[in-house]
């Protein structure tokens, strides 16, 4: 999340205006991400009784910037009611009057999106790292039937396009030893990458900073805008990749455990799955090693955004490199 693009106060109270959400009382823009913009909304609440859930309290109003495509959004938009109709704990679209669930401002697609209390944590206990996997499994089982379909636009070739447009010499004034590390391993994930595994809608970015936490219950997953059709697996790799690791970069066994057992609790793994995990957390290492490489080269200076290390994920990658099936411990059947 971030904010790229500015509104005038009068621009946003008019937008807030076409919901039965009642009146704009103030809009903080959030500084997190770097694919949209996004505020804060507090209203003053709905004059009709039966309102969404949240009315009259706040929400997030999230304006599409660079990565998303407009006609993916019936698909993430979608996908939001359809998990939370289910009881996955996320936040629902906030249609307008018209009943539309986007709307177009300043030739840019806007959504209102439900907010959803908790705590958004950076150094997870045990207990609560076995909640998030199993509430992803939830999240792949309650999405079994939605009919949407989306394509991974951040798979391997985007991986391949987003560290060519980079270059060596960016690369290099990233980190010295970048380049050959890409060369390496894009050729081996390119060679390795698992085939004929289960797919089903995965969320794709489930960080820390997408998921609240009151306590060791998991409130809300949020930020869909990655989700997509792939690998099932692949989730589980990204989360766990996203999870284990303490601000010293040093892996945190006891977590990766707990997530991988409360993932495997909801949603038991088969034995493919089981040998893909560490090819496949290498290629989310690469994923966000592409992305977070271009954004450190081409973020602009202006905007309210806090640019992410790329090497963070180079020496996660290393980790899953040197340990391969040992960074994923399996109960005991």
């Amino acid at each position: 999340m971030a904010v790229y693009t500015s509104l005038s106060a009068a621009d946003l109270a008019a937008l807030i205006a076409e919901y039965d959400v009642g009146a704009l009382v103030s809009a903080k823009g959030i500084a997190e991400g770097v694919s949209n913009s996004n505020w804060l909304i507090e209203t003053t609440g709905s004059d009709a009784g039966g309102g969404p859930k949240g009315s009259g309290d706040r929400f997030i109003l999230t304006m599409y910037e660079q990565r998303v495509d407009v006609a993916d959004l019936p698909f993430f938009l979608g996908l939001l009611d359809h998990l939370a109709a289910r009881g996955s704990p996320v936040p629902r679209t906030i249609h307008d009057r018209a009943g539309a669930s986007f709307r177009m401002l300043g030739g840019k697609a806007v959504a209102l999106i439900e907010f959803l209390s908790g705590v958004s944590i950076d150094r997870p206990s045990p207990e609560q790292a076995c909640a998030v996997g199993a509430a992803l499994a939830g999240l792949h089982r309650n999405a079994a039937d939605f009919p949407g379909r989306r394509a991974n636009d951040m798979g391997l070739q985007r991986w391949h396009d987003l560290l060519a447009a980079c270059g060596q010499d960016g690369l290099r004034s990233i980190d010295s030893a970048l380049p050959d590390l890409v060369e390496r391993e894009l050729t081996f994930l390119t060679r390795h990458w698992p085939h004929g595994l289960p797919r089903s809608v995965i969320h794709a970015d489930l960080f820390p900073d997408n998921v609240l936490l009151l306590g060791d219950e998991v409130r809300g997953l949020i930020d869909f805008y990655f989700a997509c059709t792939d690998v099932t697996a692949y989730d589980l790799a990204v989360t766990h990749a996203a999870w284990c690791f303490g601000k010293d970069g040093a892996y945190r066994p006891d977590i990766g455990t707990a997530l991988v057992a409360g993932y495997a609790a909801e949603r038991p793994l088969s034995d493919a799955e089981w040998a893909a995990l560490p090819v496949l957390a290498r290629g989310a290492c690469m994923r966000f090693l592409a992305t977070r490489a271009f954004d450190w080269l081409h973020t602009p200076a202006d905007a309210l955004v806090t640019r992410k290390d790329p090497l963070e994920f180079a020496r996660r990658l290393a980790f899953y490199t040197a340990q391969g099936a040992q960074a994923f411990s399996r109960a005991p059947d």
